[in-house]
């Protein structure tokens, strides 16, 4: 077994994820965009190099003004290229995790992809990828702590869920079970993205394996993400899931885990 299959009926329209979650593909990593209740928004990571002008025309036609904020799952270049310019235009700050600080401070690079996981051209390609830091500046700010209020995300828990980046977090909103994953795991092949895109079948994988820096830190996290028995799922990569029986995948993904997402030449 190297996937789990996910019925048609679980998946769900980027256009209304949940209750004010929308959601954007640009090419093979998604954005997402967060409504507060008193009509404000915010921006969940930001997109692959050069796509600033697609997200700004996109934020626009569904919420109508700025980003109040933008907050990072972490600092890889499909989710963080385009913080800066969006930030920049929207005056806003932007929230990423302690850890993922020396990445996005221009301090330190993610360390080489392993090209030989889990086949596909996404792995292939990856030593390609770009994988140095970028500076942020003065705009980025630290999430708080586990458990503390979020203001750039009312009514959302910012949770640390480390294993593919140091500093990888994951949103949860308590009142309806949503749960934005980043890259904690995928709902379609990490390796394969470009060949996935073609049909893209939703079906439970782990994280992108060429970019994963610790494999028992990304168990744990995606243990804890199916205790948590969400009713909607958001991930980065692939078609967002609804329904009872999302949190049950969850737990298979969790349980078969090694088997699953594990490369073999990491195991």
């Amino acid at each position: 077994m190297d996937r789990i299959e996910i019925p048609e009926d679980q998946v769900t329209s980027l256009d209304a994820i949940a209750a004010g979650v929308k959601g954007l593909r640009i090419v093979f990593v998604n954005v997402f965009g967060v409504e507060h209740p008193d009509g404000g928004w915010t921006l969940v990571d930001a997109g692959i190099p050069a796509s600033a002008g697609r997200i700004r025309s996109w934020a626009e036609k569904t919420f109508g003004r700025p980003a109040r904020a933008i907050v990072l799952t972490h600092g890889h270049f499909d989710h963080a290229s385009e913080a800066a310019e969006l930030a920049d235009g929207w005056d806003c700050p932007i929230f990423a995790h302690e850890l993922e600080f020396p990445y996005l401070t221009g301090q330190k690079a993610y360390d080489a992809p392993n090209w030989q996981a889990g086949g596909g051209l996404m792995s292939l390609l990856s030593p390609t990828y770009p994988k140095d830091p970028i500076n942020l500046g003065s705009r980025l700010k630290a999430l708080p702590t586990e458990g503390a209020a979020l203001a750039a995300l009312p009514g959302w828990t910012p949770l640390h869920t480390p294993g593919h980046t140091p500093g990888h977090v994951s949103f949860f909103r308590e009142q309806d079970k949503t749960l934005l994953v980043g890259d904690a795991f995928c709902t379609t092949k990490p390796e394969s993205f470009f060949e996935a895109a073609i049909a893209q079948q939703p079906e439970l994988h782990g994280p992108p394996a060429y970019f994963t820096s610790d494999w028992a830190a990304a168990k744990a996290s995606v243990q804890r993400l199916a205790g948590l028995e969400p009713l909607t799922v958001a991930p980065g990569h692939g078609k967002p899931l609804t329904g009872e029986g999302v949190s049950n995948r969850l737990y298979e993904l969790a349980d078969a885990f090694d088997e699953i997402a594990v490369p073999d030449n990491v195991r």
